[in-house]
This record gives structure tokens, C-alpha cells and sequence, in this order.
């Protein structure tokens, strides 16, 4: 079988894996499309440590191959999404519809692989870098044959992480303005979940100026090329305060209701904070290493009620949320194939690489024919 393997020292294409068969309460799924994500990337480079050798992989959609004896959602020949989100479901988090919270999703490794004869590790409860995989029921999610695999596998993180931050963890109102720092992946669907939620003024942030279009294509009404001077002060004058204030000595005036992260680097995440409005919140969603820091003045939240919160998933509630992507795709109100910016074989993933790198995508999707 055919897959991608981060092996300690790097990634090597092979064609010397194979996986188990589920168990009772798992599903095999084949994967036809799987969409490359920085966190990948991040495997790869340390930044996120992880044990080798281990299938890469968590953005992905496919077909049903085979089911556990005790699964009942879905059967042989369904088209799914694969959740990374591999929660218990009967905690007291995800009985209160909270599965982003439940201790059993995060850290729980497995190894249903082997390769070179091996055991080998999953990467996010998914491991869809491979031909085929092994995930919990859960996390198996139906969707209609007719939507295409190579745009409906971004939803299972790319869409749901951006998307979901804006109506799951903002719940943004329609009037709201924001920033969003980072044209990637994950923040172009944060600025096309702001233009579902109703923002009026949303404002791309990033350090290469060619990716204002694109912004502007998902629903950006303003750009501002963080290469070329304080960005959070640009932001504050493409909204600027209603009135004059002598407390403008103190704290800024002007600034947007929300503030996105979607970099995950302390220096971003500060020019977030930076560019609120009084009253406004920066939302974290970007991944930095661990012990990361960022440093804020608390007058400058407490006095004027603004926040920071954390975002893991988009908040979300798959079972919920990937129909919901789906019936938004299908009204014409959530661009999926738009950001399919280029197709490549599994044996190119290299190709995929060096183009985000580059910033020429939105995101590069690996195919399995």
C-alpha cells in the first residue's frame, strides 16, 4: 500500500505500508483526496515533535471500504469525510456538544500501520496520506456522492478550523468587522466565514502582497501588506474610531471587533491583539511551538473589555458542521472548489511543498488514481 511516512529524519513516499482491519467500532476507509496542511508540514520540521515513523496526513475524504461489526452510521460504498476529531463521545464534553473539549481526542497515538514490516503511528486519529485508513466511527462523517472528494476532503480541517472559528468560537454578528492575519489555508476560510456571518468590513492581513486577490475572491473587503510597515496600525486606520476621545492617550483608538491568528507566531498573534477596537477579542487559531509566548499589556484588556481566546478545530461539532459545509457549498455560499488551487499524485507531494512555501496556493490536494 501506497502512503507518505514521516520516518524521524525527513518523509519518504513508499509503497511498503499496510493497515489493519477495523475493529469493532471503526471504519476502513479508501482515501481518494487529501488536502496538505501546514501541520503536516510541521510534523516534518520539528515543530510539532512527533513519533517516527508515523503516516501523515488529517485532511482527507474518501470511500468506505469495510466497517466494524458494531458500526451503524455508515456501510461499504459511502462517500465520508474523515473527522480528526476522534472524541469519546460520552463524556460530559461531548454530551454538551463540546467534542473539542473531550480529554480522549487529543495525544491518544495508535498505531494501526506497519511500514517496512514495522509498527508505525497515525497522525491525528487519520492518516490520510495513505491509500487506505483506519479511523474511529466517530470521525467517519457521510456526505453526498455528488459533492467532489478532491473539495469536499478540505473540509475536514482547512474548513471546519476556519469556518468553525468564526460561527462556532466568535459566533461573529453580522456588522462585525475583523482582521484576519494569514491568506493561508485556515484564513481564507476564516474570511469566507466572516462573509457568511454578515461582517461588513474584513480586512486580509499578510506579508505577501500577492495574495490580496485571493483574500478578495473569499470575501476580504480590504488588504494590508504586513511586509511594509506596522500592520495593526493599518488596520486600525481602515476602521477608525467614531469620535475623538481623550482616551486615546492611553489606548488606541479605532480597531476591528475581531482579530484572527491564523499563523500561530507570537509576533502576529500580538499585532492581533494590537489592532482591536475597545471591546473587541483576537481569537487564536494558528499552532506555534511549544512554549510559545506572547507578552500583552492587561490594562489594555482590562480597561477597555478586550480578549483573547483559543481555538482549537474551528470548535467544532463534525456530526453538525460537515453537513452544514456541505449545504452551505451546495447554496453557493461556501467556496470549497476555489480553493483547490492544484491536484497532484501522492508521488508529488514534494511539488505540493514547494509551492505553499512559495505562497502560490491555497491549498495543494494529493489524489490516489
Amino acid at each position: 500500500m501506497r502512503g507518505i511516512v514521516y520516518t524521524g529524519e525527513g518523509v519518504e513516499v513508499t509503497d511498503e505500508l499496510a493497515v489493519r482491519e477495523p475493529g469493532p467500532k471503526e471504519v476502513r476507509v479508501q482515501i481518494a483526496a487529501a488536502g496538505v496542511c501546514h501541520s503536516d508540514l510541521s510534523v516534518i520540521d520539528g515543530t510539532i515533535p512527533f513519533p517516527a515513523p508515523a503516516v501523515l496526513g488529517h485532511e482527507g475524504a474518501g470511500v468506505v471500504e469495510s466497517v466494524g461489526s458494531a458500526v451503524t452510521s455508515v456501510k461499504p460504498g459511502d462517500h465520508v469525510v474523515i473527522a480528526t476529531l476522534a472524541s469519546c463521545g460520552v463524556c460530559r464534553a461531548c454530551g454538551t456538544g463540546h467534542p473539542t473539549w473531550c480529554k480522549s481526542s487529543l495525544g491518544n497515538i495508535s498505531t494501526p500501520f506497519t511500514f517496512k514490516g514495522e509498527p508505525a503511528s497515525n497522525f491525528a486519529a487519520a492518516s490520510v496520506f495513505s491509500e487506505m485508513t483506519v479511523v474511529s466511527e466517530v470521525q467517519a462523517v457521510r456526505i453526498p456522492k455528488d459533492v467532489p472528494l478532491t473539495s469536499a476532503c478540505l473540509i475536514a480541517c482547512g474548513v471546519l478550523t476556519g469556518v468553525g472559528a468564526v460561527l462556532n468560537r466568535a459566533k461573529v454578528s453580522p456588522g462585525d468587522t475583523a482582521a484576519v492575519f494569514g491568506v493561508g489555508g485556515v484564513g481564507l476560510n476564516v474570511i469566507q466565514g466572516l462573509r457568511i456571518a454578515g461582517a461588513t468590513r474584513i480586512v486580509a492581513v499578510d506579508t505577501v502582497a500577492a495574495k490580496e486577490d485571493l483574500g478578495r475572491q473569499f470575501g476580504a473587503t480590504h488588504f494590508v501588506d504586513a511586509s511594509s510597515g506596522d500592520a495593526a496600525a493599518a488596520v486600525r486606520e481602515l476602521n477608525p474610531a467614531n469620535r475623538e476621545s481623550a482616551a486615546g492617550a492611553l489606548f488606541p483608538l479605532g480597531g476591528v471587533t475581531w482579530a484572527f491568528d491564523c499563523v500561530g507566531h507570537p509576533a502576529v498573534l500580538r499585532s492581533a491583539l494590537d489592532c482591536l477596537d475597545w471591546g473587541g477579542t483576537a481569537v487564536a487559531i494558528g499552532i506555534p511551538p511549544r512554549g510559545t509566548e506572547v507578552s500583552v499589556d492587561v490594562n489594555a484588556l482590562a480597561y477597555v473589555d478586550r480578549g483573547l481566546i483559543g481555538c482549537r478545530y474551528g470548535s467544532a461539532r463534525p456530526h453538525h458542521d460537515i453537513p452544514l459545509m456541505i449545504d452551505l457549498y451546495r447554496s453557493g455560499r461556501l467556496m470549497l472548489d476555489e480553493l483547490v488551487s492544484l491536484t497532484r499524485p501522492l508521488d508529488r507531494f514534494t511539488d505540493v511543498v514547494e509551492e505553499m512555501h512559495a505562497g502560490r496556493v491555497a491549498r495543494g490536494v494529493l489524489t490516489f488514481d
